[in-house]
């Protein structure tokens, strides 16, 4: 069940929901990127693109395409002057030390003018407060007791780990992903979002997201009957999704996903990247640290929907 103390936001322009996207860049190819990102500007939205600001220099643990590729970074690039964020998803594909995520993260600015408000951990050794340390008490307990056998970690917050770059993070990225909820309404599901967790003090303020991974799980999100329940509670979405799975075939994007945001795009939504989203959301708190019991409730829901489904 959702947490009981959601809060009715006002949203600008008088808009009567507000729905956005961060887009990891696993598995994204150049020509899949235009095609979606193309059609996504034309349908009048605005969202977050994730990336690798740099090139694998060794073996890489996922593919897409990096910003070390230069048609992909003008494109990435250009994106930005449309109005679309550029989201950081650690430094490159593959594990990286200190130095290189410093790197990492100056030619993020060098690129995109800024360093990165919004960010997503990558399944690398520098992810911060990751796998286990993602939750606290008898959930880290049971997650560990869960996954012997296959459980990576994680050492961005580790201080006398060559991975550590925690303090880097707390000056340089304003806001983190943590939790994915089936709900469509990421708000109604973490309602204290974007909130500080004084038990993870190297992220300043951390966001959760609907879960929409690849096309069959982001159609099913934004179902019809979706849209128009997120629209009646006016809530917000911030859809976590890899457009690289199977959102475009050869050159045509998904029927059903076309469609589905064709109807999206005729409701008075207030289409923005997560980081607009997320600096309105906390100009309306009063108080963004989050409590014991809310973030023991969190946890325990996404632990269960991760034990039931596998979802991250």
């Amino acid at each position: 069940m959702p947490p009981s103390d959601t809060v009715k936001i006002k949203w600008p322009g008088g808009k009567a929901f507000a729905f956005t996207v961060f887009d990891d860049p696993d598995s994204q190819t150049l020509k899949g990127v235009r095609c979606v990102y193309d059609f996504l500007s034309d349908a009048g939205l605005r969202t977050t693109v994730g990336v690798w600001p740099c090139g694998p220099t060794r073996e890489r643990n996922s593919p897409g395409e990096t910003c070390g590729g230069i048609e992909y970074r003008q494109y990435i690039q250009e994106l930005s002057r449309r109005g679309f964020e550029v989201g950081y998803h650690n430094t490159t594909s593959h594990s990286c030390f200190r130095k290189e995520i410093a790197e990492g993260l100056d030619a993020f600015t060098d690129f995109f003018g800024g360093a990165p408000i919004t960010m997503a951990n990558h399944y690398n050794a520098e992810a911060i407060y990751w796998g286990r340390d993602r939750l606290g008490g008898a959930r880290r307990a049971i997650y560990r007791a869960t996954s012997v056998g296959r459980e990576n970690l994680f050492y961005g917050h580790i201080e006398n780990s060559p991975h550590f770059w925690g303090d880097l993070c707390a000056s340089r990225v304003r806001y983190c992903r943590n939790f994915a909820y089936g709900n469509i309404d990421t708000l109604q599901a973490c309602p204290w979002m974007p909130y500080h967790d004084p038990q993870r003090p190297h992220v300043n303020h951390w966001f959760a997201s609907s879960d929409g991974a690849n096309v069959n799980s982001l159609v099913r999100l934004l179902s019809e009957e979706n849209q128009d329940a997120l629209e009646a509670q006016g809530g917000a979405c911030i859809v976590y999704t890899h457009f690289g799975l199977g959102f475009v075939e050869g050159s045509t994007i998904n029927d059903r996903f076309r469609s589905l945001i064709d109807r999206l795009k005729r409701k008075n939504g207030w289409f923005v990247p997560v980081n607009t989203l997320l600096d309105y959301l906390l100009q309306q708190r009063t108080d963004s640290v989050i409590t014991g019991p809310q973030r023991s409730d969190m946890e325990w829901r996404w632990l269960r929907r991760k034990l039931l489904s596998g979802t991250s």
